[in-house]
């Protein structure tokens, strides 16, 4: 059944598209994360787990695991050690914040 008036049917329309055209068109577009994506990041970062990060942002494990998907779609990646590396590098997560201040 389609419901029109809600604009499921676009939207999977769209989505469906979108996915059989493949990344290589986001080559040149700037990665943007989203708030609640750095804050998953972040918090993978510093070595918590999907539950561990769940229970600190009062979600579930399957919606941290949804951030991550996305993340990794974003980056191009396929770990957590490779998503935070290739976000650390576009200057989309502060560094210091895990590290501190780099040596001079």
């Amino acid at each position: 059944m389609e419901y029109p008036s809600c604009g499921r049917r676009n939207l999977k329309e769209r989505g469906d598209t979108t996915m059989s055209q493949g990344n290589w068109q986001n080559r040149n577009k700037p990665v943007r994360l989203t708030k609640r994506e750095i804050e998953v990041l972040s918090l993978i970062a510093q070595g918590r787990s999907s539950q561990e990060v769940a229970d600190a942002l009062f979600v579930s494990k399957r919606t941290v695991d949804f951030h991550l998907a996305n993340i990794y779609e974003k980056l191009n990646v396929n770990n957590r050690v490779k998503a935070f590396r290739r976000a650390a590098q576009m200057g989309l997560i502060p560094v210091e914040a895990f590290f501190g201040e780099a040596a001079d």
